[in-house]
């Protein structure tokens, strides 16, 4: 039961598949199940660090998230800055493919996103399909 609340947001990622495969739940449920997908990936999928070390190799301390570093306060900061800076993007990259699991959390956070933009695409359009 304690596996089930740290890997809830794969349960809902499944869920938000099922969903746009079926096509059984309108676009404000697909919405809350794309952002609640994307928080969790972003914020508190267990995968590793991959923060840069000094000696050049990637860091594999347990993190929560893609965006979020280990207990070190440098590597939580390199893990914000690499976001940020355009010319860090290529280091951070490298960590969002370093395994299977981070390969799988990126991957899951992307479908997320673009699923929340979808939705919000369509709901958009029923809004203004329905005022004309």
């Amino acid at each position: 039961m304690k596996d089930l609340g740290r890997y809830w947001g794969y349960l809902a990622f499944i869920i938000l598949v099922t969903a746009w495969w079926t096509r059984s739940v309108g676009p404000v449920a697909l919405l809350v199940l794309s952002l609640l997908v994307t928080g969790f990936f972003l914020f508190q999928a267990p995968v590793w660090c991959c923060a840069v070390n000094r000696d050049g190799t990637l860091c594999r301390n347990n993190s929560a998230g893609l965006l979020l570093g280990c207990s070190k306060r440098q590597h939580k900061w390199q893990k914000l800055k690499m976001t940020v800076v355009p010319h860090a993007w290529r280091q951070m990259n490298r960590g969002l493919w370093a395994s299977p699991r981070e390969g799988l959390t990126t991957l899951g956070a992307i479908v997320g996103m673009l699923s929340a933009i979808a939705a919000t695409a369509i709901s958009v359009a029923g809004q203004f399909a329905g005022t004309a």
